[in-house]
């Protein structure tokens, strides 16, 4: 059972013994530390050092959220597993060309494989998507061809740009999306993308957090200051199958509309209803489960997630070549 625990109103967080209490509005709310492997903050507020030695002392990171919904920033406790030799194998894979090339082409690769799984699913709803299908087919086989990082992410550029444009085949005719459009994102549709890419990148900081592998070295995105670029990395295979199903099912089930969104200063953003619809399908997705062949068993999203990160990390040691998730279409 996934145990991700939100909180979007503004209050005070507490700790009594072994249970976290948090305060709005003149009401107390007691969540038992064992209900929480994350907790995601929404909003404004305040805690202190009791209850964030509590949290560290169960292993438990924190992840804050600006007024807008924006990732700004994490705690996590601080003895977690770290290996020196992991750190040089990483480090040595980024400086090597051949080898980060390997690793950027596959991640590209695992992103357009699920791409091409959602598209695959509406293709086969009577929606038209065959050219569509053969170019990003195209891309992908041209990935081996390009030798450098910018080339490899010019790639993925363009197989984003035929995948954006396809959305509006099916998507809700209420909700309009020309266009990605990020810093900010001008309607409902680009707004619900960068949000929950925003959740979705702390989800995969947690668990390479779990793993020996830092979070600051990656392979396709370029590393920089006060950034955790693996998980950028890590999130873009998983963002078709995970953020991008959501939003479809949001939108055409009508769950959302203009009374769940706010502007201010050209930036549309989720309020605090909205907030919770979102956040509401995106704990129910990570905790569905899919068969997954190479482990013979079902398991969850959010293990899904943390499988990657380990295969990666056998990947930069030598024990296993690494081959991204691709959901079965």
């Amino acid at each position: 059972m996934d145990k991700n625990y939100f909180i979007i109103s503004n209050g005070r967080l507490k700790r009594k013994d072994n249970t976290v209490y948090f305060e709005s509005d003149g009401k107390e709310e007691a969540i038992p530390i064992e209900n929480i492997e994350n907790l995601y903050l929404f909003g404004s507020i305040d805690l202190n050092t009791h209850f964030v030695n509590l949290l560290a002392g169960h292993q438990i990171p924190i992840h804050f959220f600006s007024y807008y919904g924006y990732y700004t920033g994490s705690f996590f406790p601080m003895d977690r597993t770290v290996s020196g030799k992991t750190l040089l194998c990483q480090i040595e894979h980024y400086k090597n060309i051949e080898q980060r090339s390997y690793l950027a082409k596959n991640i590209v690769k695992g992103s357009a494989e699920n791409i091409l799984s959602v598209m695959q699913y509406y293709n086969r709803r009577e929606i038209d998507l065959k050219n569509e299908i053969e170019n990003i087919k195209l891309f992908i086989e041209k990935l081996d061809t390009k030798e450098s990082i910018n080339e490899i992410m010019g790639t993925e550029a363009n197989i984003r740009k035929i995948y954006y444009d396809s959305w509006k085949k099916w998507l809700n005719e209420e909700f309009e999306f020309e266009k990605r459009i990020k810093n900010p994102p001008d309607n409902i549709v680009n707004t619900l993308i960068s949000f929950l890419n925003s959740v979705l990148y702390s989800t995969v900081l947690s668990e390479i957090y779990i793993t020996q592998l830092d979070p600051t070295i990656s392979f396709l995105h370029e590393p920089g200051e006060r950034r955790y670029s693996l998980s950028l990395d890590i999130a873009d295979i998983f963002k078709p199958i995970v953020v991008d199903r959501i939003i479809f099912y949001i939108l055409n089930k009508n769950m959302v509309d203009d009374s769940h969104f706010e502007s201010e200063q050209e930036i549309c953003f989720l309020n605090d209803k909205g907030k919770r619809i979102v956040l509401k399908e995106y704990d129910k997705r990570l905790g569905q489960t899919i068969y997954y062949k190479k482990m013979e068993k079902y398991i969850s999203y959010r293990m899904l997630i943390r499988t990657e990160c380990y295969k990666i990390l056998k990947h930069i040691i030598g024990l296993e070549k690494y081959i991204p998730f691709k959901m079965e279409y």
